[in-house]
């Protein structure tokens, strides 16, 4: 079942009351997309949390099951890919809670982690970031530059579908 970004904000509401100390989240993928309002919802949640903060998260999330599916990596991973360090810095800030800071990934970062699986929803997502963030060819392929090293399991595929992207949307 789709989570639209108030079902998404009110989790994380409730969410929130069960942390007992301050913690990180940043959206990846469809769930930044979403909270950005680049998408009327999301599939399921996902989250690149510092991992200082994941075993605090995870003990919460244990206590207040969300009806849907949430998947968490730790620092700067999303799926099988590491973002440059200062993916931190860069995302956006959404909304600050008691216990969590809630922010998206920056969208050139979301593009750059969506060229990894590159389906015809990531597709479709990469041309709505492109399109409502005036992201340039520069703007990817620098960031894919620092993304493509860490890429496994094939950096090639990696390569492969940037260049795509680049020949499809510039």
């Amino acid at each position: 079942m789709p989570c639209d970004k108030s079902a998404l904000l009110e989790f994380l509401e409730v969410f929130d009351g069960d942390l007992t100390r301050k913690v990180t989240l940043v959206a990846v993928g469809g769930t930044a997309m979403t909270l950005l309002d680049l998408k009327p919802s999301t599939i399921d949640i996902d989250f690149t949390i510092p991992s200082s903060d994941l075993s605090e998260f995870e003990r919460a999330l244990k206590n207040n099951p969300p009806g849907f599916r949430v998947h968490r990596w730790a620092d700067g991973y999303v799926f099988c890919q590491s973002l440059p360090s200062d993916y931190l810095e860069k995302s956006i800030r959404i909304r600050e809670y008691s216990h969590i800071l809630l922010k998206a990934l920056h969208p050139v970062d979301i593009v750059v982690t969506k060229i990894g699986r590159l389906n015809q929803r990531d597709i479709q997502d990469i041309e709505t970031c492109i399109r409502e963030f005036k992201i340039s060819k520069d703007d990817i392929t620098a960031r894919a530059a620092l993304v493509s090293p860490t890429y496994v399991p094939r950096e090639e595929d990696y390569l492969y579908h940037l260049d795509w992207v680049v020949k499809k949307f510039f």
